[in-house]
């Protein structure tokens, strides 16, 4: 039903992503139906969803999708409900978000003599991590990346708490109401077509 019939290109997609087409209130309310109607209790939804969410608050870039399906499936929550919950964290948010656990981190003691975060490149930090991990680099890593990764740790982790309950306590109740106005929709066109039924046998 939401599928498109027409495949976008990757820059297409990518465009999309950045700056939807429909606007972003539209986009909300699409991203909420898809994970609304995914099977499972609002329990097991909401709280998929609030994992990716929190997940997204974390310094684990690049592996977000995974540990917020690990967290999912640890909690039996719906995972692939977690995976969309991951679209928190995108290019629009992930400045705010890496700035404000970065500094919380700091602020809780964690990498002491730590700089201040606008004279921080994280985008570049994360590349060269990344770049480390593949060459086997401990060195950076612990020399220039571990004294920035550490205090987003320290601030990502409180945060992430709080986000999930942020996101989980009022989207299960939301959930719940679209499910049983839903259920409620299709038993009135069962009826319906036994009514219509029933008229044809006579």
């Amino acid at each position: 039903m939401f599928r498109r019939r027409l495949k976008m290109s990757v820059p297409e997609r990518l465009r999309e992503f950045l700056w939807p087409r429909s606007g972003w209130e539209r986009s909300a309310r699409y991203i909420f139906h898809r994970v609304a109607r995914l099977p499972g209790t609002p329990h097991a939804i909401a709280g998929g969803f609030a994992c990716g969410a929190a997940i997204s608050f974390t310094p684990f870039v690049g592996l977000h999708i995974v540990l917020a399906a690990l967290l999912a499936w640890s909690i039996r929550a719906n995972i692939i409900s977690s995976v969309i919950g991951t679209a928190v964290g995108n290019p629009w948010t992930f400045p705010f978000i890496w700035v404000w656990i970065y500094e919380l981190g700091r602020w809780m003691g964690a990498g002491a003599g730590a700089s201040r975060a606008d004279h921080l490149d994280f985008i570049g930090l994360f590349a060269k991590m990344l770049e480390s991990v593949l060459r086997l680099d401990v060195g950076y890593l612990f020399e220039t990346a571990w004294p920035v990764f550490l205090p987003m740790l320290a601030g990502g982790i409180p945060t992430a708490l709080v986000m999930w309950l942020a996101f989980y306590v009022p989207l299960k109740p939301v959930v719940e109401t679209y499910q049983k106005r839903r259920r409620a929709r299709r038993d009135r066109r069962r009826l319906r077509r036994q009514a219509k039924g029933m008229e044809r046998q006579r």
